[in-house]
């Protein structure tokens, strides 16, 4: 592991902490690229129009005639925590802008596979729908909206993926499709069908049905789309960072959805101190295990609801399901690290990609686990499971996750090119994608990506980095400053603070038989230190990685450090 520190811009330091930022805050905001307070300021103001948004205009255009003649609209969601989010946005937001007929459908991921397909269409026509509203999806699905539209519906497709080499005929909002200048490429799916929205009120506003004074408070759906966009761990550019800091001020001060409370509350965690930490691993996680293991419809009706009683047992249930997957997914990980480490002998580095199968493996927890490879041998991974979808039993599963310098998703177009047939479907992100192949070339596919990795990635790229915020000032050490930095936004590009500098570690001792407790010297002063994860001793000094926390003792707070790596000196 190379540990290294940010550059940071002395001028943009100086101007932030010249306009009022702590000096701390200044250091760590120039670092990430912020000249000025104005990137900061995260007012509604601030958001990038939706205007700028290609075919907006066109959809609040369709959505306020589809509403003025009382059709029936129909969302077809996703089954992660970022579809099941824009799910809520939509129907939430299209009821309050009167759409007395706004239902959902979000297929399952065993028996209908991913996006809008031919089928889903379908049994949307079957519910008496006629607009079919896609969220999070859609971009992809040409033969689904081609079924859709022979079928008689309208069809509205809102997504944030990348668009392949040819686009579905239907009305389509999307920030990277062709053509479109939207600033923020990588707003997530609920912050697109936010912004749709945006534009529907200001169609309506301009037919006059309502004024700015009078007009529905969408700023109530804020919370969601926070939580959509960090658990779908996007760039956090500067629009995101708005959207999020808006939805986090809302939660702190309880203006949340009842769901999101009941989440909050049987994570064990508070919404008055609220951070994207507990979206991306407390609230996001409970949610996505309804998409991996059951039904996705579980986590759509609990952010739904506004019934307290109802958004309680929806919690709960959700819960149980992430506790579920969590023994799941030990057993899966602890096979398939055991199967990437058997892919090269000790002491010698891991193959420029790593793809496991097993066929006791469960479809649904693949992706977490192939993080988890991904986490330990810094490698591009992919993990297969068997489909479980009635009749596919001859096809895998695959969810892969990389590393920085890797494309994912265009090296699945390429092993898909080079190896015709092996690969049937796949989509995805740069660091995050997915695919389903024939069982029988499950050695093809595994070579092709191992090939495409040796083209793309060098000794450089497949040394992990991890870039840090250097040395702590000492007089920063203090629990009021955890607080400062734990009231901002971080996240995905835009990176938690992350401190590194040599200590002294005084002692050790292993708790739970799987994280390495630690009593250090920082600076001359004791501090404690917990390393998650860790069971290997550390030297008496080495070059500590770390982010700050604060736990409580007997009445008394206290700043221990998250140790995220080490470097020998």
């Amino acid at each position: 592991m190379n540990i290294t520190t940010r550059d940071v811009p002395p001028r943009s330091a100086w101007q932030l902490e010249q306009a009022g930022i702590h000096p701390l805050l200044a250091q760590l905001y120039a670092a990430r690229g912020v000249q000025s307070t104005d990137e900061l300021d995260d007012g509604l103001a601030k958001l990038l129009p939706p205007d700028t948004l290609l075919s907006a205009q066109a959809a609040a255009v369709m959505l306020a005639d589809a509403i003025a003649a009382q059709r029936k609209l129909c969302v077809v969601a996703d089954y992660d925590c970022d579809g099941a989010t824009a799910c809520a946005v939509a129907v939430r937001g299209l009821r309050l802008l009167g759409a007395a007929h706004a239902t959902y459908l979000v297929p399952d991921r065993v028996v209908d596979g991913y996006g809008l397909t031919p089928t889903i269409a379908q049994r949307v026509k079957d519910s008496g729908a006629d607009v079919l509203i896609t969220v999070d999806n859609g971009i992809a699905s040409v033969d689904g909206v081609a079924t859709a539209q022979t079928l008689g519906l309208d069809v509205l497709v809102t997504d944030h993926h990348l668009p392949g080499a040819t686009l579905p005929e239907a009305l389509i909002v999307n920030p990277n499709q062709p053509g479109c200048s939207f600033a923020s490429k990588s707003i997530a799916g609920v912050g697109v069908m936010f912004y749709v929205l945006l534009a529907l009120r200001a169609e309506m506003r301009k037919r006059g049905l309502f004024d700015a004074a009078s007009q529905p408070k969408l700023d109530a759906l804020l919370p969601l789309v926070a939580l959509g966009t960090v658990a779908d761990v996007v760039k956090l550019d500067a629009n995101n960072r708005r959207l999020v800091a808006q939805g986090l001020k809302r939660v702190r001060a309880g203006a949340l959805p009842a769901g999101m409370r009941a989440l909050f509350e049987v994570a064990g965690r508070q919404a008055p101190t609220a951070t994207t930490f507990d979206f991306g691993f407390a609230l996001g996680p409970r949610i996505n295990a309804a998409g991996r293991l059951s039904d996705m419809t579980l986590g759509i009706e609990c952010l739904l609801t506004d019934d307290a009683a109802r958004a309680d047992e929806l919690a709960r249930m959700l819960d149980a399901i992430n506790r579920e997957r969590r023994d799941i997914e030990g057993d899966m990980r602890d096979q398939a690290l055991m199967m990437a480490e058997s892919l090269f002998e000790e002491g010698e580095e891991p193959p420029p990609a790593v793809c496991v199968f097993d066929p006791d493996f469960h479809e649904g927890v693949v992706g977490i686990v192939a993080s988890r490879i991904k986490d330990k041998l810094h490698r591009p991974t992919f993990v297969f499971a068997p489909s479980a979808a009635p009749g596919k039993s001859h096809e895998l599963k695959g969810s892969g996750r990389s590393i920085p310098g890797f494309h994912l998703r265009d090296a699945l177009d390429l092993v898909a090119k080079r190896y015709p047939g092996v690969v049937l479907r796949f989509g995805g992100h740069a660091m995050a994608a997915g695919c389903t192949i024939s069982e029988e070339g499950l050695d093809d596919f595994e070579q092709g990506l191992t090939q495409v990795a040796q083209e793309w990635l060098d000794a450089a790229t497949l040394t992990r980095q991890l870039e840090t915020d250097g040395p702590l000032p000492v007089q920063y050490r203090r629990p009021e400053m955890v607080d400062t930095l734990h009231q901002a936004v971080w996240g995905q590009g835009f990176a938690p603070p992350t401190f590194s500098e040599e200590v002294e570690v005084v002692s050790q001792r292993l708790v739970g038989g799987k994280h390495l407790a630690l009593k250090l010297k920082h600076q001359g002063q004791p501090v404690d230190g917990i390393w998650f994860g860790r069971v290997e001793p550390l030297p008496q000094r080495v070059l500590l990685a770390y982010r700050l926390d604060a736990d409580e003792w007997q009445g008394v707070r206290r700043v221990r450090f998250l140790v995220e790596g080490a470097a020998t000196l």
